[in-house]
């Protein structure tokens, strides 16, 4: 179950995503993901879908892998959708007691689904093409200008990179202590879920324990390298955009005005579109 978490993982590949400048990836996937939120209709999400499909391929990632992140949020999906299924306005399709289903919430529980989806799966690519190190050095990179407002920028790209770097430590940390608790006769497949919970307790103390033990490591091993914040400070490899990242740009840019103008076209669309297909369903039935 640990081990299906790819969140703060980096998958070693040679692709032009992964060569690619952190800092135009970071901008690209903020536009993709704000592209999710200004439309609502089954055309703009095909074409998020094409989208996202193309940079996955490109990226050279298998889907396999890029899935298992899925697992832990596939919940949150699920319940999302019965949400919006269940408590949707419009077309009544059936009830069930309190309940109402409805054509509209059915097709905003798609919509829904079909946008966490891509939201998880979009923000997944930069994690696993980006190792930790650059995708600090390109976030601090973006966050230059709010040195002026005096905010400590170096340092909250500090934490951000302790922090990924920490995700997959304290995985392997306690799949480590899970294994152990198992030897000694503890039950974490039980189907009770309460029982389940329980049995979890007590691998969150010796987590933390190991977990403040490391940050405690760390931070004399910084302090006895005179580590004194980020005033001053060079990197080792330089980032530079090359004219990749500049077409890659364009082609964000391009992408993010097509949603857009399709969002508005389509407005109206996409308003009508489930009475449409429930007043075609109905007459199917008569």
């Amino acid at each position: 179950m640990l081990k299906d978490i790819t969140l703060g993982q980096y998958y070693q590949a040679d692709s032009i995503i992964h060569r690619m400048d952190p800092r135009i990836k970071i901008v690209g996937t903020l536009i993709y993901m704000v592209s999710l939120f200004v439309f609502n209709n089954i055309i703009c999400y095909a074409i998020a879908g094409f989208f996202l499909v193309f940079v996955i391929v490109l990226s050279k990632v298998p889907v396999k892998f890029m899935m298992r992140g899925m697992h832990s949020v596939i919940f949150l999906m699920l319940f999302t959708a019965l949400y919006n299924i269940l408590l949707g306005n419009g077309t009544v399709i059936a009830e069930i007691g309190i309940f109402t289903i409805t054509y509209e919430g059915i097709y905003m529980a798609f919509c829904m689904f079909l946008r966490l989806l891509f939201l998880v799966m979009g923000s997944s690519v930069l994690s696993l093409t980006t190792t930790p190190s650059r995708l600090t050095d390109g976030l601090e990179s973006l966050l230059t200008p709010l040195k002026i407002f005096r905010v400590p920028v170096h340092e909250i790209a500090m934490m951000m990179s302790i922090a990924l770097r920490f995700i997959p430590i304290l995985m392997e940390e306690a799949d480590r202590i899970m294994k152990a608790q198992r030897a000694r006769g503890a039950d974490f497949d039980n189907r009770n879920l309460f029982k389940r919970l329980r049995s979890f307790l007590p691998i969150l103390v010796p987590l933390f324990v190991s977990a403040f033990r490391r940050a405690g490591d760390l931070a004399l091993a910084m302090e006895a390298r005179c580590y004194h914040g980020g005033a001053g400070r060079t990197r080792m490899k330089e980032m530079k955009l090359t004219e990749r990242d500049y077409v890659t740009l364009v082609v964000l840019i391009a992408y993010m005005g097509i949603i857009v103008f399709l969002g508005i076209i389509l407005r109206d669309w996409t308003q009508e579109l489930p009475v449409i297909i429930a007043d075609r369903f109905m007459n199917m039935l008569h």
